[in-house]
């Protein structure tokens, strides 16, 4: 035979010595071998992630609660009658999973287990629509930035839209409008771009989060999924930056919230870390620079969304056993006050500067005997609105002449 030209007699002779030697044999590794290999590698990764966790803190230069005390600052105090508890909504049956303030203040519109949407008149307590919906098993609901529509998701995978100026039908239902079909998992959560009718972004239980044309019911663009730095986990929440409208955070059963950009959808633009549970919830603060998370490990977290960097956590002393998940959180319009509602039924308004709890809604004549599950803000900070798994929605307003905070 004879070597191509690229072959020197040298490699020609070792290749033809290393066909006669024979490679030694694999070893064979028992049960017992395999299992302190990967005992090893775990605890490898447990000490790499300390390492990491440890390295991240020693990074953070900010400690604003401890800045703000060495400016001998106050915690913001509350009288008996400065946020009491005005309406309570009742005519669901069932438990109130979701709720969403209109732009204009004065509409709410509430998802049940019940298979219904009730749009109220918060001035009033008025039902204005009552919507049967395709699915009962709804989970989150919101109303398009003109009001005119509502949208939620739930179990059947779809985010189903509905036109509220529409007529009914024959048995006094108002029709679907838009069915969003694609994800592969539970729609968790469902929000619209500020200031367009015409788009929403969805996150679902296969993992990812997506943007949807409304107008052509199609998916413009998918974040996760098959892409390494999408979530690992169920995809529980989202929330757009209202500044910069191709800016969103989701939060995750794999106990991250990432930073998305709509124009790169292939890609997390920034993983954060902390929590150490399921993130239920996630929020915008009112300027837009920063968000807030809230986890079933019990604990809210304040991020910067420029550098990445944890600002504050908000967390109470509980034993080992009895920890309250957090469920749903929302800002004053100011971002002074963080109210975060529990598993528990205690709703604490959080003095987001000096990491304190300032009030327990929970603790107050008419507040809920059941779980807090959502929350939110009027859009003028005048009014809390929160719902439960008491079947009932509870608005609280800052009383007197109090300066909104």
């Amino acid at each position: 035979m004879v070597a191509p030209s690229h072959f020197t007699s040298e490699s020609v002779f070792i290749f033809s010595v290393s066909i006669l030697i024979p490679f030694p044999s694999l070893k064979k590794m028992s049960v017992e071998e395999l299992k302190q290999q990967h005992l090893t590698a775990t605890q490898n990764l447990i000490s790499l992630k300390e390492e990491v966790k440890l390295k991240r803190t020693t990074l953070i230069d900010t400690d604003v609660a401890s800045h703000v005390r060495s400016q001998s600052r106050t915690p913001v105090s509350f009288g008996p009658t400065d946020l009491v508890c005005c309406r309570t909504l009742q005519g669901h049956s069932g438990k109130v999973y979701s709720l969403d303030w209109t732009s204009e203040k004065n509409r709410i519109v509430s998802a049940s287990q019940d298979g219904r949407l009730i749009i109220w008149n918060a001035l009033t307590s008025q039902k204005t629509h009552a919507i049967k919906l395709p699915c009962a098993w709804v989970m989150t609901c919101t109303f398009s930035p003109s009001s005119h529509f509502v949208a939620c998701g739930g179990l059947d995978n779809t985010c189903s839209i509905f036109n509220l100026n529409s007529p009914v039908d024959k048995d006094g239902n108002l029709p679907l409008s838009r069915m969003l079909s694609g994800h592969k998992g539970y729609v968790s959560s469902c929000q619209y771009v500020p200031n367009d009718d015409t788009h929403l972004i969805t996150s679902s239980g296969d993992q990812t989060c997506a943007l949807w044309d409304v107008t052509t019911g199609q998916r413009i663009s998918i974040f996760g999924g098959e892409f390494s730095s999408g979530h690992t986990a169920d995809v529980l929440s989202v929330s757009i930056n209202r500044s910069d409208p191709n800016m969103f955070v989701s939060g995750s059963c794999d106990a991250t919230v990432r930073l998305w950009d709509t124009r790169a959808a292939s890609r997390a633009f920034r993983t954060h870390h902390g929590h150490e549970r399921d993130v239920n919830t996630v929020k915008f603060f009112p300027d837009d620079q920063r968000f807030g998370t809230g986890s079933d490990d019990g604990t809210c977290r304040l991020f910067d969304m420029r550098t990445g960097n944890q600002l504050q956590v908000y967390t109470q002393q509980h034993g080992d056993d009895d920890v309250p998940t957090v469920t749903s959180i929302t800002f004053s319009i100011s971002g002074r006050l963080l109210f975060v509602g529990y598993s528990n039924g205690d709703c604490y308004v959080w003095d987001t500067l000096l990491a304190e709890v300032v009030l327990n809604l929970g603790s107050l004549q008419n507040s809920h005997d059941e779980r807090v599950s959502c929350l939110g803000m009027s859009a003028d900070g005048s009014a809390l609105c929160t719902g439960s798994w008491d079947r009932n929605l509870k608005i609280w307003a800052f009383g007197g002449h109090r300066k909104l905070i």
